[in-house]
Formats: structure tokens, C-alpha cells, sequence
């Protein structure tokens, strides 16, 4: 008994902790409008959030490797109009003023509610 509470106990920590639980994945898209998005949040060195009015999540991350990509840290994305794209350039400033080295977004993959 003791043990089917521990291990409910560990799901529901990790579904909270998990911003797409509870979310449908939809088909990837090359592009995201700026204008209806809120971020970036970097949630490990595999996954960069975008949230967008409280009910969509878009998911991406870099192509390949990105250095010391961390919770915390902060993308600086180069920007050429009001989108964001898969293979839109991005730096990771971690710390103070410390650049990493270039990388490249993925596809991004939205995530809705599921009711």
C-alpha cells in the first residue's frame, strides 16, 4: 500500500512538473508568429518552450547539440521579421554576458489542451 502511494505520489510530481501533460501534440509547422507568443523558456538542453494565450504550447529546440543549454539561461534569437523558423539562428547567454555558440531551431510542434 505504502508503495502505490509513493509511486502516485511520483506521477502526479511529475505530470505538475511537466508543462505539456495534459496536452495533444498537433502537427509540426516550420513557423511561429511573434506577435501571439510569450518566451522563450529553456526547460533542458533538449527543449525551448513558446506559450501562447494560456490554452497552446510550442515546443522546439535546438538542431543537434547547443553547448550548456540550461533552465534559467537566455536565448538570444536572431530575428528577421515576425516570425520565429526552423533554422532561425538562436545564442544561449548563460550567466552575466557568456555567449555560447550558434545553433538552429527545430521544427515547432504545438501542444493544445485536451479537454
Amino acid at each position: 500500500m505504502i508503495a502505490r502511494a509513493v509511486l502516485l505520489l511520483a506521477l502526479l510530481t511529475a505530470a505538475r512538473d511537466d508543462p505539456l501533460a495534459g496536452r495533444a501534440a498537433g502537427p509540426a509547422r516550420e513557423c511561429i508568429d511573434l506577435d501571439r507568443v510569450q518566451g522563450p523558456e529553456i526547460v533542458d538542453r533538449r527543449t525551448i518552450l513558446y506559450r501562447e494565450n494560456g490554452r497552446r504550447i510550442w515546443q522546439t529546440g535546438p538542431v543537434g547539440t547547443c553547448g550548456l543549454m540550461r533552465t534559467g539561461d537566455a536565448l538570444i534569437v536572431e530575428l528577421y521579421g515576425r516570425q520565429i523558423c526552423r533554422n532561425d539562428r538562436f545564442r544561449v547567454r548563460s550567466g552575466g554576458t557568456i555567449l555560447g555558440a550558434t545553433c538552429r531551431f527545430t521544427s515547432f510542434v504545438p501542444y493544445d489542451k485536451t479537454p
